[in-house]
């Protein structure tokens, strides 16, 4: 299977992904490139700049996918368990 194979089988597969699990990706991907990811992930919300993800493990296009709003929305029925 050749690269641009493998990249739109991940796309495929990032629709199927949870919010919960996009976000681990990024953090992840984020902790590996030695970024503080709490930070560089608040950023991007607050901002919506591209910018503040890395590209590395392809967690901006992962990140992407992600509606901001729905994100937030999804972090406070998290912290708020609801």
């Amino acid at each position: 299977m050749d690269r641009q194979t493998r990249m739109y089988d991940n796309f495929d597969k990032v629709e199927q992904r949870t919010i919960e699990e996009i976000l681990n990706i990024v953090y992840d991907a984020l902790e590996e490139r030695g970024y503080n990811a709490i930070d560089q992930m608040v950023g991007y919300i607050l901002s919506g700049d591209p910018s503040y993800i890395t590209s590395h493990n392809n967690a901006r296009n992962v990140m992407g996918r992600i509606e901001r709003d729905d994100l937030v929305e999804e972090l406070i029925r998290a912290y708020l368990h609801r």
